[in-house]
């Protein structure tokens, strides 16, 4: 699904309570406070290779670097690249200022997920799901979107589009103090500055 999709379909649901949901909820994701601090997590059966990809490229567009996620994976092959070999492990050391976004696409959560869920939320770290409805998830989460199968007017994959693009959205941004706005009016003048 590409940007003008997601447009449309933000403008065909603009009449219901899902574009404003997922952009509240977009606004919890951008809470994460540094980058490498959003830890993506799936289940098991199911890796959240999609999301992840949307998320990079947001955090990439809109200059928000703490959208870009580490996808947490349950079983990372031997040999693969760094950026794809983390473990479940790395959500021993999950703490405050961080966050796990769970995405669960089964109506049920497995319970190996659950307990994950559960021991990352009690280090300190801010959850949030995206799931199917399953209500244990949802009581551990901090924040959490749900669909109900068959009931809701848009799908899972659509959902996530929504709060991949709604987290990106660069009019939902605060304006920021005076040196904010001035980066961002000398970055209109003469374009953005790159490090070195």
């Amino acid at each position: 699904m590409d940007a003008q999709h997601v447009a449309l379909l933000r403008e065909l649901l603009a009449s219901t309570p899902w574009v404003e949901r997922t952009e509240d909820f977009a606004r919890a994701l951008r809470r994460t406070n540094a980058p490498g601090g959003l830890m993506l997590l799936g289940t098991p059966q199911e890796e959240p290779w999609h999301l992840a990809a949307h998320l990079g490229d947001e955090a990439r567009f809109s200059g928000l670097p703490q959208l870009a996620p580490s996808l947490v994976r349950w079983n990372p092959p031997p040999g693969a690249p760094p950026h794809l070999s983390i473990g479940l492990d790395r959500l021993a050391d999950a703490g405050r200022g961080q966050t796990l976004f769970v995405v669960n696409d089964a109506p049920e959560a497995p319970i190996p997920l659950l307990e994950r869920v559960d021991d990352a939320r009690r280090s300190g770290a801010t959850v949030l799901a995206l799931d199917q409805g399953d209500r244990e998830l949802e009581m551990l989460a901090h924040d959490a979107i749900s669909l109900e199968p068959g009931r809701s007017p848009v799908t899972f994959e659509g959902l996530q589009h929504l709060v991949s693009t709604a987290a990106g959205r660069m009019e939902d941004r605060r304006k920021g103090g005076f040196r904010e706005r001035l980066s961002r009016f000398l970055d209109v003048v003469s374009g953005p500055r790159h490090p070195d």
